[in-house]
C-alpha cells in the first residue's frame, strides 16, 4: 500500500513509522522531476542536459541514436543534493557528430516520464566535407533555426507587480511557450530577465534561490526547455533589482545561480567572472555579453571609463570576433545597442565613448557579418544604422514574451527604426539561416503569442560584408 508524504506531518501509521519516514526524507517516496529536463550547450560530440527534481535522489540519463534504439548507455549517476536546489546538469561525451539522439531521465533508477519525446542532436561537421562542397561555391552549412526573446513574469500573488490602474497581473499569455516550440527551433536563446526577482528576493541569496525554484517549474514553459537547445544571458531582473548594476550586493550569488540555471557550458574566462561565451552554431557565431557584472551605472555622468561591458570582455569581443570564421557573427546582449534611447531608458548609448570605440574599431577591421541582437523594451523592433563606406549594422530588439507591454517611449528617436516592425504585444521571434555558400541568407520574423508572424525581413550574407578594396 502507497504511503502520502503527509505521514511525516500528521502522524498517521503510528509514532515509529512517522519518527523513520521524516528522517528518510522525501526518498523514501521517490523524487519526482519538477522542471526539465532542458538540453543546453551542445558540439560535435557531447550535450549538455539540465534537470530539476524535489527531493534527493541519483540521477542519470539513458540516451541512444535515434537510428539505432539498440545502442543503448547510461550516464554516470549524479547526485541531487538540497545544496544545489536538487538541480543537476548531466555531460554527455563520446557522441557521434551530426547525429539526433534520444534519451530519458531516471531518478534512481526508475525512468521519469514526460509528455514529450525527449531528444538532443550534435553538431553536424560540414566544413571540409566533400558532400557539402558546391564548386566555386564553397562548403554549404546546413540550414538551421533560432527562436529568441525577453522579458519573462511569471506571476506569483502576493509578489507580483500589476498593471495600473485595472490591477491586471503583470504576467499572462503563457501559452507563448508552446507556440515557440510548436515552431521546433534547433536553439532557443534567451535574451535576458528569463524571470524577474523581486523584492521580496533579492534582499537574499536564499531568496534568490526561491525565485528561480518556482519560476523553472512553471508548467506552461516545461515543453519549450524540452525542445532544442537552451541557451542565455542576464539583463537586470535575473542579475538584481531594477536597472541593476555592478554595485549589487549578491552579484556573485547570482552568478552561481544563473550557473546552476542555466546550461551554457563556459561562463566567462578563468581571470574574468561573468556570463559572457561566444557558441558557434554551423556558419554563424553568437557572441553571449555580459552587461550587468561589469556595469557603471547608466545615469552617471559620461566620464573617461564609463562602462557598460568594460574594457576586459570588450577586448575578450575584439579577438573573439577576429578569431571567427563565421559567415554571420551575432553580437548578443540584453540592452539596445545602437538606438539612442531616452533619458531613464537603459541602453548602449549611455555609455557613449564605450559604445563610440567598438564601433569604430568594427569598421577599422572590416569585420563582417555583423549584426546585434537585444531586448528588455518590452516591444519589439528592427533598427538599421547605415555606415558610410561599409554595409549596415542591424540590432534586432524582441520583447516581451509574457511581461508587461510598453510601447517605445514619445521622445524617442525612430528614425533608424523600421516602422513596420515595431511589435506591441507578447511576442517572439526567429532568425532562419539558409542557402548554399555563395547565397547564405538570414531570415528575421516576428510572431504573436499564437504563433502567427507578424512581419518579415531578409538580409544576404552578401549584403553584410565589406567592399574589396
Amino acid at each position: 500500500m502507497g504511503i502520502s508524504r503527509m505521514a511525516c506531518t500528521n502522524g498517521l501509521g503510528g509514532i515509529l513509522l512517522s519518527a523513520w519516514l521524516c528522517l528518510a526524507g522525501a526518498s523514501a517516496f521517490g523524487a519526482t522531476l519538477t522542471a526539465g529536463p532542458m538540453a543546453g550547450h551542445r558540439d560535435a560530440r557531447s550535450t549538455i542536459i539540465w534537470l530539476q527534481a524535489d527531493a534527493r535522489a541519483q540521477a542519470q540519463l539513458e540516451y541512444w541514436p535515434e537510428h539505432a534504439p539498440t545502442q543503448r548507455k547510461r550516464s554516470a549517476p549524479v547526485t541531487l543534493a538540497a545544496t544545489d536546489d536538487f538541480a543537476v546538469q548531466i555531460t554527455l561525451q563520446g557522441l557521434v557528430p551530426g547525429t539526433r539522439y534520444r534519451y530519458h531521465v531516471l531518478l534512481d533508477g526508475k525512468e521519469s516520464r514526460v509528455p514529450e519525446p525527449l531528444a538532443f542532436a550534435t553538431e553536424p561537421l560540414w566544413q571540409w566535407r566533400k558532400h557539402s562542397f558546391i564548386p566555386a561555391q564553397g562548403h554549404t552549412p546546413p540550414n538551421f533555426s533560432v527562436a529568441f526573446g525577453s522579458c519573462v513574469y511569471v506571476n506569483e500573488p502576493p509578489f507580483d507587480r500589476s498593471l495600473a490602474p485595472a490591477g491586471k497581473p503583470y504576467g499572462s499569455n503563457y501559452g507563448i511557450f508552446a507556440s515557440i516550440a510548436a515552431k521546433k527551433p534547433d536553439v532557443m536563446l534567451w535574451l535576458g530577465d528569463a524571470l524577474y526577482l523581486r523584492e521580496a528576493d533579492y534582499g537574499s541569496p536564499s531568496g534568490m534561490a526561491t525565485r528561480w525554484r518556482h519560476d523553472r517549474a512553471q508548467p506552461e514553459l516545461q515543453a519549450l526547455l524540452r525542445t532544442g537547445n537552451h541557451y542565455a544571458i542576464w539583463d537586470d531582473h535575473d542579475f538584481g533589482p531594477n536597472d541593476s548594476n555592478a554595485s549589487f550586493t549578491y552579484r556573485d550569488e547570482s552568478l552561481r545561480l544563473f550557473k546552476r540555471y542555466w546550461a551554457n557550458g563556459a561562463w566567462g574566462q578563468p581571470d574574468l567572472p561573468g556570463i559572457f561565451r561566444a557558441v558557434s552554431l554551423n556558419d554563424a557565431d553568437f557572441f553571449l555579453l555580459d552587461g550587468r557584472y561589469y556595469r557603471d551605472a547608466d545615469g552617471a555622468q559620461n566620464l573617461p571609463g564609463k562602462a557598460l561591458f568594460g574594457a576586459a570582455q570588450l577586448r575578450w569581443l575584439k579577438n573573439a570576433l577576429l578569431a571567427s570564421t563565421a559567415r554571420f557573427k551575432v553580437i548578443v546582449a540584453g540592452n539596445q545597442s545602437l538606438k539612442e534611447v531616452p533619458p531613464r531608458i537603459e541602453g548602449w548609448s549611455n555609455f557613449p565613448d564605450e559604445r563610440r570605440e567598438f564601433l569604430d574599431w568594427l569598421l577599422l577591421n572590416r569585420v563582417n557579418g555583423v549584426l546585434f541582437l537585444s531586448g528588455d523594451r518590452h516591444h519589439t523592433e528592427l533598427n538599421k544604422q547605415e555606415r558610410h563606406g561599409a554595409y549596415p549594422l542591424y540590432d534586432f530588439t524582441c520583447s516581451p514574451l509574457t511581461s508587461g507591454v510598453h510601447a517605445p517611449a514619445r521622445n524617442e528617436d525612430m528614425s533608424r527604426t523600421d516602422a513596420e516592425t515595431v511589435v506591441n504585444q507578447h511576442n517572439f521571434c526567429t532568425l532562419d539561416f539558409s542557402g548554399a555558400w555563395g547565397e547564405r541568407r538570414l531570415t528575421m520574423k516576428s510572431f504573436d503569442a499564437a504563433g502567427r508572424e507578424l512581419w518579415t525581413r531578409e538580409v544576404g550574407a552578401n549584403e553584410l560584408t565589406h567592399a574589396r578594396p
